[in-house]
């Protein structure tokens, strides 16, 4: 798994995503012309690559945040299977599961609003 994201980013890092025409445009931002919480990610992702946080950071804040949180799965998926257990299908309380959807609808809307125009990608 490790291996994927390495390889993906390594893409990403190579084919810059500012460039038009290197990847296909979000099918929510084609059909309604608003951002979705994911829309900037993979400039997110180019950014990091090359060591520009400050600029990853306001490519896609949300992204940026959920990282670490991914990172953490990640470990916790690796020590178990290392250790030839199996990983508890519950990686995440329901309640954080239902804080981060918020959040996501949140930062979904507020993105799209004229406040709130510094999330837009």
């Amino acid at each position: 798994m490790l291996g994927v994201v390495a390889a993906s980013a390594g893409y990403v890092a190579l084919i810059d995503p500012n460039e038009p025409g290197h990847y296909p445009t979000c099918p929510f931002y084609a059909i309604t012309g608003y951002y979705c919480p994911g829309c900037g990610s993979l400039r997110m992702v180019h950014a990091l690559t090359h060591g520009h946080v400050a600029e990853a950071f306001g490519r896609n804040a949300l992204a940026f945040l959920t990282l670490p949180v991914l990172g953490y799965f990640w470990v916790r998926w690796a020590v178990a299977a290392r250790r030839g257990r199996p990983l508890q299908a519950n990686l995440a309380k329901p309640r954080a599961i239902i804080v981060f959807t918020v959040v996501s609808i949140v930062f979904w809307v507020v993105r799209n609003l004229p406040i709130g125009h510094a999330l837009a990608p």
